[in-house]
């Protein structure tokens, strides 16, 4: 009587891990078809590249890529992006070079970006249930279907802005800093009319003089230097 419990007892085990292998797989199966239904681009999008001009925008909080065709929305992709202990790079930049990759971690495209503080880039993943989250190292990941298409769009030179993070200036910044701050810095001296360059976080020359200009137009003296007082001028 014993051995037939034991029996009995050890069928219902193997019962029990088999459905739990079952429910695994089915799991996996519906992270790729959710992959396919629910984080695909846009319905009733165009899948023809633009015949104008093309810059990317990348926001951030909505977790968008947007291809704009001669300034004008063209279509939109999902995408991940970085944790916010590792954020996406805010700024405007430029894609520098375009590489294959076999289907790792990196997908099977990669557009490089001109980032000065790090290696950072779109690129596909072989992890698709990322897509929507924030999730990356800082990098933009796309679905591989979706970097294919796009790395066929876009030549090297590509302006790509990211936009809609959060960043804060907790620093004096100078001639020769380098960061995110100094984008929010580059931004607002823009917006105030003090200078024309791209936001591409590099504390130049073209920007030090810029923020002597704001500086003496304000009443502080010029150095040159975005310390806590002229930041707070500049509302940051």
């Amino acid at each position: 009587m014993l051995t037939v419990l034991k029996v009995r007892r050890n069928e219902v085990i193997f019962g029990v891990a088999l459905l739990a292998v079952v429910g695994l797989l089915t799991g996996l199966v519906g992270f790729e078809y959710w992959d396919e239904q629910e984080l695909a681009s846009a319905p009733d999008q165009p899948t023809k590249r633009p015949e104008g001009t093309i810059t990317l925008v990348v926001n951030v909080q909505a977790r968008r890529l947007q291809v704009l065709s001669d300034g004008k929305p063209y279509k939109q992709y999902r995408i991940a992006v970085g944790r916010s202990e590792t954020p996406s790079p805010y700024g405007e930049w430029l894609i520098t070079w375009k590489a294959y990759h076999s289907g790792d971690i990196f997908g099977t495209r990669f557009l490089g970006l001109n980032v000065p503080w790090g290696g950072y880039g779109i690129h596909g993943t072989n992890r698709p249930w990322s897509i929507g989250q924030f999730a990356s190292k800082g990098c933009i990941r796309m679905r591989n279907r979706d970097i294919e298409e796009l790395f066929e769009w876009v030549p090297v030179g590509t302006p790509v802005r990211i936009e809609g993070g959060r960043v804060r200036v907790e620093r004096t910044l100078r001639y020769t800093s380098s960061g995110p701050d100094v984008v929010l810095l580059q931004m607002r001296l823009r917006k105030n009319g003090y200078y024309e360059g791209r936001a591409d976080g590099l504390f130049n020359r073209d920007v030090e003089e810029a923020l002597k200009r704001f500086q003496h137009d304000k009443g502080f003296k010029p150095t040159g230097a975005a310390d806590r007082k002229t930041l707070e001028k500049l509302g940051l």
